[in-house]
């Protein structure tokens, strides 16, 4: 058990919190697998080249990815805006991580012959994307 008053076991976790502009996306309607297809394409690209490859990818998960860019940009810019010291300049910015953990999955059952059921499995991800300054 950690020792030490709450307050300080808190302000020790918050000390060590990335800091880097990110946005996240619980619950994505897409499999982890296809999803990492689209993240590997961007993965340590500037954010102007990653958003024209999402923009022309014919996969679904690249419209979802690209929106998820575009709200971790848009954090960079606002988080540069209220301290330009502590928090990278937005036009100089990476995606330094972008990865797809697995989330629930639904059950669903489709009807078969002879009074059989087989099971359909609709998979969701979570999505995250981290910026960071080259």
């Amino acid at each position: 058990m950690a020792k030490g008053h709450r307050s300080q076991i808190k302000r020790e976790r918050n000390a060590q919190k990335d800091t880097r502009p990110s946005a996240k996306l619980s619950y994505a309607r897409v499999s982890v697998q296809k999803a990492c297809f689209v993240l590997d394409a961007i993965r340590g690209k500037d954010v102007e080249t990653a958003l024209g490859i999402l923009e022309y990818n014919p996969r679904y998960a690249s419209s979802i990815i690209k929106k998820l860019l575009e709200s971790a940009s848009a954090n960079a810019e606002y988080l540069h805006s209220q301290d330009p010291t502590k928090y990278p300049n937005p036009d100089h910015l990476y995606i330094a991580e972008c990865y797809a953990n697995k989330g629930p999955t639904m059950k669903r059952v489709r009807p078969r012959a002879q009074g059989r059921a087989y099971r359909i499995e609709k998979r969701m991800s979570h999505i995250t994307i981290v910026l960071d300054e080259r």
